[in-house]
């Protein structure tokens, strides 16, 4: 089976290639390098032309409030109305858990409005929305700096490894379509705080890392858990440990 992954050069995008190319699919990697700008509409109906499914995990260039949601509007306009022409059964498309719980953050509206998007379009879809990569951790940490401290909200945090969610979406791919929306998390919940000082101290940081209920996350005031699944239950979790990621990396 055919299945175009938009974004396809990017951290999770040439793992999903790779996997589906695991699994015996014909895996397109598509992005502006390789002359498909979901953006612009550039290359796309070529790259879909025969294509069973497709995933979207691109990214914008820029996280201004403003650029970010017209990037994802604009190129989700494109890419599944490209979609339709070519007959796509699955539309895939990575997402956030909490995005309709941070009004405060303009990534999270933006990702928002996607999602809109794609359950309205009429095309069989999934919304796969996963935790905050473990790779991510150390740039979260450092958008916390406050003086000689690490100062952050106090809020519950179960981040995932970037492989495991390029293996869930994978196998999203090629199952059935949900119409609806699948969230992944790791398998480990605690403290926002605890991640973020066992990752800096993993990185010979020796700063204090503390929790305050004023603290934001890239603009936003968290609930105790706005970036956890809702129902901890229905979650996939990766396998992954995070004690088990930090050793490797």
């Amino acid at each position: 089976m055919k299945i175009v992954v938009i974004g396809g050069s990017g951290l999770i995008g040439r793992q999903v290639t790779a996997n589906l190319r695991e699994l015996g699919h014909e895996a397109v990697a598509a992005s502006p390098s390789t002359g498909v700008n979901a953006l612009t509409g550039d290359g796309l109906a070529e790259a879909l032309a025969g294509a069973a499914a497709v995933v979207d995990v691109a990214n914008a260039p820029s996280f201004e409030p403003e650029s970010v949601f017209d990037f994802f509007e604009r190129s989700s306009r494109n890419l599944l109305e490209a979609g339709r022409r070519a007959g796509i059964r699955h539309h895939v498309a990575l997402s956030i858990v909490g995005t309709d719980r941070l009004d405060g953050n303009g990534y999270f509206r933006a990702k928002l409005a996607q999602e809109r998007l794609i359950a309205a379009a009429g095309l069989p879809y999934t919304i796969v929305r996963a935790t905050q990569f473990y790779e991510f951790v150390a740039t979260i940490a450092e958008a916390a700096v406050a003086g000689d401290r690490l100062v952050v909200p106090d809020a519950d945090f179960q981040p995932i490894a970037a492989a495991d969610v390029a293996a869930a979406l994978a196998e999203v791919a090629v199952a059935a379509p949900a119409n609806g929306i699948a969230e992944i998390a790791g398998p480990d919940r605690a403290p926002f705080r605890d991640f973020v000082a066992r990752r800096i101290a993993a990185a010979g940081d020796g700063r204090t890392v503390s929790a305050e209920g004023a603290a934001r996350y890239f603009g936003a005031r968290l609930e105790r858990g706005s970036l956890v699944p809702a129902d901890a239950s229905a979650a996939r979790l990766g396998p992954t440990r995070f004690d088990t990621w930090l050793a490797a990396a």
